[in-house]
């Protein structure tokens, strides 16, 4: 499956840690994840480079050729916001994953979408967990 994954870049990398292991998870089992390197800790360094146009210009073809969107919306992100309502626009399954103790915004939240699903873990495990339910629950739907 194609998956685009979706986390806050500019406005902090303090869950970089769950980043790295939903991205791993999802390569280990076989999706491929074309933002898999804003897991990284050199994203901001990789990002730097390149024009807002041309970042915009190829964050949109990936979101239009992906299956699916996966956010983790513990920080929040003009981005990732713009990135989900860009997918549920398209008719895309949006999964927002949220560690528990954070508020979100209520623009995700409250969103009655029938394509997004906004669901909160404890642990980086935990959220792996959701995510695979997530996608078998899509795989059967695509």
């Amino acid at each position: 499956m194609n998956i685009y994954f979706a986390c806050s870049i500019t406005g902090g990398r303090e869950f970089e840690p769950v980043y790295q292991a939903i991205v791993s998870t999802l390569a280990e089992d076989g999706h491929v994840v074309p933002t898999a390197h804003l897991a990284g800790s050199d994203v901001m360094s990789l990002e730097a480079v390149i024009d807002p146009p041309d970042v915009y210009a190829r964050d949109v073809a990936w979101i239009r050729a992906c299956d699916i969107l996966i956010a983790e919306v513990s920080i929040p992100s003009h981005g990732v916001g713009y990135e989900i309502a860009f997918s549920l626009g398209l008719g895309k399954p949006v999964l927002a994953l949220y560690q528990v103790e954070r508020r979100i915004s209520k623009m995700i939240s409250g969103n009655p979408d029938p394509n997004l699903s906004v669901i909160s873990y404890q642990t980086p495990e935990e959220a792996t967990l959701q995510i695979r339910k997530f996608i078998n629950m899509h795989r059967i739907c695509l």
